[in-house]
């Protein structure tokens, strides 16, 4: 397999991942290289760049969640770490 990982939109700061990809393995990325953290599940998200609390969290090019705690390049981004943004948006409303 070519690229383990798909970003749908140049505005997203996470991509998918096509396959499972284990801890500590190194993607190239358009921009450089990033060292995954976390095992990756396949269909999952990890981040492209730091993403600070209370920062959106871009997929698809659209918001799709909030940043409950500091995620770091090529953290598993999951529900462990984020919130729903459309949750919060209608609490607000």
């Amino acid at each position: 397999m070519k690229n383990k990982y798909i970003i749908m939109n140049a505005e997203d700061n996470c991509a998918t991942s096509l396959a499972d990809i284990p801890k500590d393995e190194i993607i190239q990325i358009p921009e450089d290289n990033i060292k995954i953290n976390h095992d990756i599940p396949m269909g999952h998200k990890f981040a492209l760049k730091n993403i600070n609390q209370g920062d959106l969290i871009k997929k698809y090019g659209q918001i799709i969640g909030i940043a409950t705690e500091m995620i770091e390049v090529g953290d598993w981004i999951h529900t462990h770490n984020i919130k729903s943004h459309y949750l919060e948006r209608v609490a607000n409303e």
